[in-house]
């Protein structure tokens, strides 16, 4: 192949060199040229090259038994991370307007559109499994979400956390004072948060993420919503300019280096959000006014951060509890007792905290 435009959502190099392949390989053949480092061009039929995926993934090996809850996280990552590697070496490409060049394929090129923009190659090559997530995060898009509380659909962009967990959003229902309010929403993603507590009478919302697909699904779905007269969102780490009444955050709750963009929304490296979420709190409430912390103990169920650990940080930047609410998880993986973290999920938590500056000692 001729030049081509390389798309991945990890950062990988684009491949020096393509192996054209087609319905006669077989996924042993495929595991086998993956591993020596082949990148694999698939010119066949599209129905084929998604069954190939799903037998190159069942002969995976599974995540090692662990002896301990971090010993199978740290398993469990690694199986994953090597699903990725190996499954994302089978690749299609894509004409100068996002048709994708296989037998029988699916319309792909409006999916594209949404996440890369218009194209400026004659040639695109993306590994099949990324194509396979825009298609399904495409058809979210269009069809939208259904979320507790919210009057009209979510409709989430590819890259973006989609918010199907329901216990966070339902725990922000117990918030009832927000009338008239200037609110923060820091690290927004779609913006759900944003919208239920306008929806609910906030006076108005400044919403940040680092993400500038996150920036455009809030602005998007604010406008959808008919809130965008009441809603900003900017490109930003942390907060906003100025100080507010009302400051929400469901920051990333697992401790460990995101793998790639996506991983940004689940994963906080060294707690790095999290610790300037709640440092830089108090110096950007306005006076009486309050933080709402939303936070999974996922990451103390598998060893990865002390059960004290936020009791001390709380501490440490001068806040406290002025309130607390907390929910077991209810999603799939929490009931899936086949997953490899079914102990730690089964007995998830998440908890919303109220917290406020804390009372300054009196000699």
């Amino acid at each position: 192949m001729d030049s081509f435009t390389w798309r991945s959502e990890s950062g990988e190099p684009a491949p020096s060199r393509l192996s054209p392949v087609d319905d006669r390989l077989t996924a042993d053949a495929a595991l086998k040229r993956v591993r020596r480092g082949e990148h694999l061009l698939y010119t066949g039929d599209f129905h084929n090259a998604k069954q190939l995926l799903g037998a190159m993934g069942r002969r995976l090996p599974p995540p090692r038994a662990a002896r301990s809850p971090v010993e199978a996280f740290r398993a469990e990552r690694r199986t994953r991370q090597l699903e990725h590697e190996t499954l994302s070496r089978i690749v299609v490409a894509l004409d100068r307007s996002y048709q994708l060049e296989l037998k029988r394929a699916p319309e792909v090129a409006e999916a594209c559109r949404q996440v890369w923009g218009e194209p400026d190659a004659d040639r695109t090559v993306v590994s099949l499994k990324t194509l396979l997530g825009m298609l399904g995060a495409a058809e979210w898009r269009r069809k939208g979400l259904d979320v507790p509380g919210l009057q009209g659909k979510l409709h989430p962009h590819y890259g973006v956390y989609l918010p199907t967990r329901t216990d966070y959003v339902e725990l922000l229902q117990h918030v009832t004072d927000v009338r008239g309010k200037k609110v923060f929403d820091v690290g927004t993603g779609t913006g759900v948060l944003s919208f239920l507590l306008l929806q609910r009478g906030a006076a108005s919302v400044t919403a940040t993420d680092i993400d500038s697909r996150a920036v455009a699904c809030a602005r998007e779905n604010a406008e959808r919503l008919g809130l965008s007269k009441r809603f900003e969102v900017m490109e930003g780490d942390l907060f906003p300019p100025g100080k507010a009444d009302l400051i929400v955050s469901n920051p990333p709750w697992i401790p460990e280096p995101p793998k790639n963009r996506v991983d940004r929304a689940v994963f906080d490296e060294e707690n790095r959000f999290l610790r300037g979420f709640l440092e830089g709190l108090a110096g950007h409430l306005n006076p009486g006014g309050e933080g709402l912390l939303l936070l999974s103990d996922l990451a103390v169920l598998l060893e990865l951060r002390a059960a004290d650990w936020l009791d001390q940080e709380l501490a440490r930047c001068g806040l406290a509890v002025k309130w607390k609410r907390s929910a077991a998880a209810r999603h799939s993986k929490a009931k899936d007792k086949s997953d490899p973290l079914h102990a730690a999920r089964s007995r998830e938590v998440t908890t919303l905290y109220g917290l406020v500056p804390a009372p300054k000692a009196t000699s």
